[in-house]
């Protein structure tokens, strides 16, 4: 099943998230679970969340992947939502 992660970063954390970046895209890269991802942005073009779809056995999983992400673990994010998502196009 496909799980889109819908992060928002904390407020005023880009150097927090900037901090992380390496660990963060070498996990998205380790995983073999992740068909797209990319960074959230503020009108200005700054980085202030992430969207990332994950192709899972099922929400547990998409819950265990989010648990283990450096930015998570860093304490980056302000939310973090996981939903069912149907590619269609």
């Amino acid at each position: 099943m496909r799980v889109a992660l819908i992060a928002k970063d904390k407020p005023n954390h880009l150097e927090l998230r900037l901090e992380n970046r390496a660990a963060h895209i070498e996990y998205l890269k380790a995983t073999d679970v992740v068909e797209q991802a990319g960074p959230l942005l503020s009108e200005t073009g700054e980085m202030v969340g992430s969207l990332i779809i994950l192709m899972v056995d099922d929400m547990e999983q998409a819950q265990r992947w989010a648990d283990n992400d450096p930015y998570g673990q860093a304490g980056l994010f302000a939310s973090v939502e996981l939903i069912p998502w149907n590619k269609v196009i």
